[in-house]
């Protein structure tokens, strides 16, 4: 018998071949799959009564003939006639075909899954195709349908000893790779992994002598009940251990799972793992793998998982996702969203259930956890509002409170004067040690917050709750972190900070980083100085790293607060040194710059009321005059007050002390402060 196949374009296997290239890996994975289908088809009939062939031990079995240049794909399922070869094979419905291929010429799975064209995508590796097939029917006869890619086929008698199909594929020149067994091997284990009918590829193999020899016994390469096939009842811990090392056979262990078993609105199974994630910016994605019906079909779950969850392991297998998947279908059906809003929910349940169920191994891996709770809580609005019940913050002594048990922690000691609650955090426990012990020293408690997303996420808290605050240590002086009511303290006038303010300039390093000098009163026992860091400018510098966009923040120096304490002994001595050395020119600058001030001040009096043009000219350059008088006096004080600090050895120690207390001494830097130190003690 022959014929032409029933398309209405023109030629079909051009198209294939042309649209379908670029995977066209995928052809194995089909014709595979239809051998299982044809097998589980015939082991439905036998259970109902209409075969009574055996059907114990049933494989679908790969081969490849290198002599012949074939690969041949066998199994014992339930056959065709002719007629039905007939029917199958050679009428495709395919209308629309040219723009629906325009449409999605770089998407093959759209393409297959559209038409039905499993079968087909096998012309994209062979110049022809066999298909040998004894049907399960009684009295029926083997046929063979064969087709050298072009709408042409034949359809004729043959023998094949017992009932199924082989399809024989005789590979062409461009794929000659789907000869070699490595090849085949690899794509079994990638799309055929879990299939429910065992797949046999050769013999297994060991080592004997030197050499690799053939045992006999059959390669099957897959598991046809993988752990999300069962019950989790009927499964214990080590059963999900040894799923997941056949999923991913090296790294490290997984801290837990989630078995998915979900039948309505729609079906889903699958068993998802948490990684240890740890502080790891380059975290891996696309380690869930996507099943229809224990057939692989992708490990980019985008659309089908929220983007957080892409951080698990797994697997999910749901026949309500088509075998052919493609991304815009994913992003339009309404199954995919409802799997993806379920799945966000069981994670959230399953960890709430651990939480509450089993606190301390909770807590123990909370290190490992809290990235991807916290890029949840970020991204998805649903778990966040789940996840604020066991999001965990931890405190520089390790102990772990949830947002609720740390406020009853802070609220009596850490609330300002407007009635706001502080959450003091370090971001660096050895970094930042000595400001974490002066906030504990007022009786504060300071959380740690050192993953990459805290910053992000200390903003979201703080939208969610405007009433709280999150505060570094680092940020400011221990006495200024929390506001309270005012306490009685020496302060500086304006005018004696401009004048002091030179001395430590002059001994400050200015390269790449800005400093601005204050003067407060910390007491003596505290640190002669103290380096903090404007928590909001910081914190948009933290974020400019993560956001696009924010670059204006991320360009801009570091700026940083010298904090000078006007209590300390070694503080006022400096003071005092100042006032030996430049006492009675610092009193004449003082003299000087009031009086030309007086002037200044009485010009001004007399410019009252008029407009410019109606100030006379004489007026306007006597202001000028006393203005260029003013500032150059204020330039000479301040130039004898730098002069004075460069020649302060105790002055620039004061200064290196705060540096090095923050890691910012090095180089030349510190060897100078090292010399300095052994020349001070002497």
């Amino acid at each position: 018998m022959q014929g032409k196949i029933g398309v209405t374009s023109e030629n079909l296997f051009p198209i294939i071949k042309k649209f379908l290239y670029s995977d066209h890996d995928i052809f194995l994975r089909e014709i595979v799959s239809n051998a299982v289908d044809a097998t589980q088809k015939l082991k439905t009939l036998a259970s109902v009564g209409q075969y009574n062939g055996n059907t114990e031990n049933l494989k679908v079995r790969v081969s490849i003939d290198k002599e012949a240049q074939t690969l041949t794909i066998s199994d014992n399922g339930i056959g065709l006639t002719a007629e039905e070869m007939d029917k199958y094979l050679n009428q495709i419905a395919f209308s629309g075909a040219t723009e629906f291929l325009e449409k999605y010429k770089d998407d093959a799975n759209a393409i297959i899954g559209h038409f039905g064209l499993g079968f087909y995508s096998s012309f994209m590796v062979s110049t022809e195709v066999e298909v040998v097939s004894l049907s399960h029917k009684e009295g029926s006869t083997a046929s063979k349908w064969s087709c050298s890619g072009s709408p042409e086929y034949t359809i004729e008698d043959t023998t094949r000893a017992e009932v199924g199909t082989d399809v024989i594929m005789h590979i062409n020149e461009e794929s000659k790779e789907f000869l070699e067994e490595a090849r085949i091997q690899a794509l079994l284990n990638k799309y055929c992994k879990f299939l429910p009918i065992e797949i046999v590829f050769g013999e297994k193999k060991e080592w004997k002598d030197g050499k690799e020899e053939s045992t006999g016994e059959d390669n099957i390469i897959n598991d046809t009940h993988p752990a999300w096939t069962k019950k989790p009842a009927d499964l214990k811990d080590e059963d999900y251990s040894k799923f997941y090392r056949q999923l991913y056979p090296t790294g490290d262990d997984p801290m837990f799972h989630i078995h998915l078993n979900v039948d309505y609105p729609f079906n889903l199974t699958g068993v998802l793992y948490f990684p240890r994630l740890k502080n790891n910016v380059e975290i891996q994605k696309n380690k869930i793998q996507l099943y229809c019906n224990q057939v692989f079909v992708t490990d980019h779950v985008e659309g089908i998982v929220p983007e957080f969850l892409t951080l698990l392991h797994g697997v999910i297998d749901s026949p309500d996702i088509p075998l052919n998947v493609s991304r815009s279908y994913l992003q339009s059906d309404s199954n995919v969203k409802k799997i993806s809003s379920h799945i966000t929910k069981k994670v959230a349940d399953r960890l709430h259930e651990i939480f509450k169920n089993q606190r301390d191994d909770f807590e123990a891996k909370w290190d490992d956890l809290k990235i991807f709770i916290a890029y949840g809580m970020l991204s998805e609005e649903k778990f966040y509002d789940r996840a604020m019940k066991f999001f965990l913050l931890k405190n520089t002594e390790g102990k772990a409170f949830t947002w609720e048990e740390y406020e009853n922690v802070i609220k009596e000691n850490q609330t300002d004067k407007n009635n706001k609650m502080v959450y003091l955090y370090a971001t660096d426990q050895t970094e930042q040690y000595s400001f974490i012990e002066a906030a504990k020293a007022k009786g504060y408690d300071v959380l740690l917050m050192d993953d990459m997303l805290a910053t992000p996420m200390l903003n979201q808290l703080e939208q969610k709750f405007p009433e709280k605050s999150f505060v570094r240590v680092d940020s400011n002086v221990a006495d200024k972190l929390i506001e309270k009511e005012n306490e009685n303290k020496q302060e500086l006038t304006s005018e004696e900070k401009t004048v002091l303010s030179p001395i430590f300039e002059a001994v400050t390093p200015s390269e790449e980083v800005n400093f601005m000098i204050d003067f407060e009163d910390l007491g003596e026992a505290s640190q002669p100085m103290v380096i903090t860091q404007n928590e909001f400018m910081r914190r948009m510098k933290d974020m400019s790293t993560m956001q696009p966009g924010m670059n204006i923040y991320g360009d801009m120096p570091d700026s940083y607060n010298l904090v000078v304490n006007i209590a300390h002994p070694l503080v006022k001595q400096v003071l005092e040194q100042k006032d030996n050395t430049l006492g009675e020119d610092l009193e004449k600058f003082s003299s000087d710059i009031q009086n030309k001030k007086s002037e200044v001040e009485s010009l001004n009096k007399l410019k009252e009321g008029k407009k410019e043009d109606e100030v006379p000219q004489e007026e306007k350059d006597q202001m000028t005059d006393l203005n260029n008088a003013l500032s150059k006096l204020e330039g000479d004080r301040r130039e004898k007050l730098q002069a004075f600090g460069k020649d302060s050895a105790l002055a620039k120690q004061l200064v290196d002390l705060a540096l090095l207390a923050n890691n910012m001494l090095k180089g030349k830097a510190l060897n100078e402060f090292v010399q300095r130190s052994v020349q001070l003690i002497k």
